[in-house]
């Protein structure tokens, strides 16, 4: 009879456990799945040009002694550009400065150090797609003491005719999360690649 007790206390004790074990739930969670794209970055530049007699090659502009020539390169970042440094080298013929004088717009600064003539600024976010004048007041302007026998040396190709040859680059402005590049950091990294 013990044993028949026994028993049918452990048998009832297997089904109390059987019958709360079943109805236990488990506390259990799944996060959204989040996927990270890496994709590529990029700086885009452009130098446009309105003024002057559209040739081959570039622009011609008629020099008078004395007088204002109105050439309106500008520089602009275009949108979805990183920050950047904006740059534009000026390379004068030889004889430039003989013909012809200009001055930078504003908020361009020189870049020394570089044998080159170069200018630039910072471009930020806010900033992008603005159009940067590159000469001051958007002209050249012809010496006056510029002669009738130069221009007709020029015209008879005793002379060569004088240019100014613009370019605009850009390069990243921060080197990690922060941390600028010089100016002149940026620039080597442009002439060296």
């Amino acid at each position: 009879m013990k044993k028949k007790s026994l028993a049918l206390v452990l048998a009832l004790a297997l089904m109390v456990v059987g019958a709360v074990g079943g109805t236990l739930a488990w506390l259990t969670a799944k996060s959204d799945v989040v996927t990270n794209t890496f994709t590529t970055s990029n700086i885009k530049v452009e130098l446009k040009e309105t003024q002057g007699e559209t040739v081959e090659g570039g622009r011609e502009f008629k020099m008078i002694p004395g007088y204002a020539i109105s050439k309106d390169p500008k520089a602009r970042v275009l949108p979805g550009s990183e920050e950047c440094f904006l740059f534009v080298k000026l390379d004068k013929a030889a004889n430039f400065d003989n013909f012809l004088t200009y001055e930078m717009a504003n908020d361009w600064t020189k870049l020394e150090g570089v044998t080159d003539t170069v200018y630039y600024r910072e471009v930020l976010t806010a900033d992008m797609d603005k159009a940067y004048s590159v000469l001051k007041n958007d002209q050249v302007t012809v010496k006056g003491d510029v002669t009738k026998e130069q221009m007709n040396d020029m015209d008879a190709g005793k002379i060569a005719k004088p240019t100014l040859t613009i370019t605009a680059y850009a390069f990243q402005l921060y080197k990690s999360a922060g941390v600028k590049f010089s100016a002149k950091e940026a620039w080597d990294n442009i002439t060296t690649k």
